[in-house]
C-alpha cells in the first residue's frame, strides 16, 4: 500500500494504519523537496500526485494508494482516480466524517492549508452530511512550515496560531477538524489558542478504518503478515527526514530511501 504526502503530516495517517493493519506493508513518501503544496496551484498539486502514484505503482506495485494530504486530495483525487486503476483513498470524506461524528454542537470548524480551504472541497462535504451545523473555516499558512522544521512548542508559533486562529475563537466553535495531516503534530499549541473546551478532531483514524473497509471490500488484504513492513522516502534529504520523523513520532525510522522528480 502506498501513503503520500507532502512531508511529515501523512505519517499521523501511516501509523493510524499500521495500528488498525499491522500485516499491511506500506511504502510512504515524503514529498518533503516540494512541500508546502498548500500555496500552489491545482496543476502543480495535481501534477506531482500523479508523478508520486505513478512512481509507487512502477517500483512496488501497490494495490491501493492513500493521499495522506488534504491539499492533494482536494486539488487531485479525481484526477488520481480517472489515472489509476487501483484503489485510492483521499482525506476529504474520512476528516468530514470524523468532524461530523465529534461534534457536541453547532458551531464545527476547519482549518487547513490555503489550498485546501480555497478549494471548498470541506465546506460542499460537510453541508451534504451536516447541513445544521454552522461552519467556519480558516486557513492557516505557515503551520505546515513549522511541523517540517520539527518545531511544534516556539514561541513564534504560538503568535501565528493567535492570529490565524482569530475566527475560530471570535465564532466560539465547539468541534475543530485539523485539515492538515500535520496539524495532529501543533495540537497542544492549537488547543491552548482555541481553548480545552474546543475538542479537536483528527481525521487519520477515520482514513484508516475506510482504508480497511475497502481493502476487506475489494478482497485485498494481506493474506499472510509481512511483519508490518514499512518503506520510508522521502525527496529532500534522508537523514533530516529520519531526524525530524524521530522527534516527531518519538520512534526511529529506520533507513530512508531518496527520490529525485525531474
Amino acid at each position: 500500500m502506498g501513503i503520500f504526502d507532502s512531508g511529515f503530516g501523512g505519517l499521523t495517517v501511516l501509523r493510524a494504519i499500521a495500528d488498525l493493519m499491522p500485516d499491511e506493508e506500506l511504502i510512504y513518501i515524503g514529498d518533503s523537496a516540494r512541500y508546502p503544496y498548500g500555496p500552489k496551484t491545482k496543476n502543480s498539486v495535481t501534477r506531482f500526485s500523479i508523478e508520486i502514484a505513478d512512481y509507487l505503482i512502477e517500483n512496488f506495485g501497490i494495490k491501493m494508494l492513500v493521499v495522506a494530504c488534504n491539499t492533494a486530495s482536494a486539488f487531485a483525487l479525481p484526477e488520481l482516480l480517472e489515472h489509476l486503476s487501483i484503489p485510492v483513498v483521499g482525506m476529504i470524506d474520512p476528516g468530514a466524517r470524523a468532524l461530523a461524528l465529534a461534534s457536541v454542537g453547532e458551531r464545527i470548524g476547519v482549518i487547513g492549508t490555503v489550498g485546501t480551504i480555497s478549494s471548498g472541497a470541506y465546506q460542499t462535504r460537510l453541508a451534504e452530511i451536516a447541513p445544521k451545523k454552522r461552519l467556519v473555516c480558516a486557513a492557516t499558512p505557515g503551520f505546515v512550515e513549522f511541523v517540517e522544521r520539527g518545531e511544534t512548542e516556539s514561541d513564534q508559533l504560538k503568535v501565528l496560531a493567535e492570529r490565524l486562529l482569530r475566527p475560530i475563537v471570535d465564532a466560539k466553535v465547539q468541534s475543530l477538524l485539523l485539515g492538515c495531516t500535520h496539524y495532529p503534530f501543533l495540537a497542544r499549541a492549537i488547543s491552548e489558542v482555541v481553548g480545552p473546551e474546543t475538542i479537536l478532531v483528527s481525521s487519520a483514524e477515520e482514513t484508516a478504518f475506510q482504508v480497511r473497509a475497502e481493502l476487506i471490500g475489494r478482497n485485498l488484504q494481506a493474506i499472510e503478515s509481512h511483519g508490518g513492513d514499512v518503506t520510508y522516502i522521502t525527496s529532500g534529504d534522508p537523514a533530516d527526514f529520519r531526524r525530524v520523523g524521530k522527534n516527531l513520532l518519538g520512534i526511529d525510522l529506520g533507513a530512508v530511501e531518496s527520490v529525485h522528480w525531474d
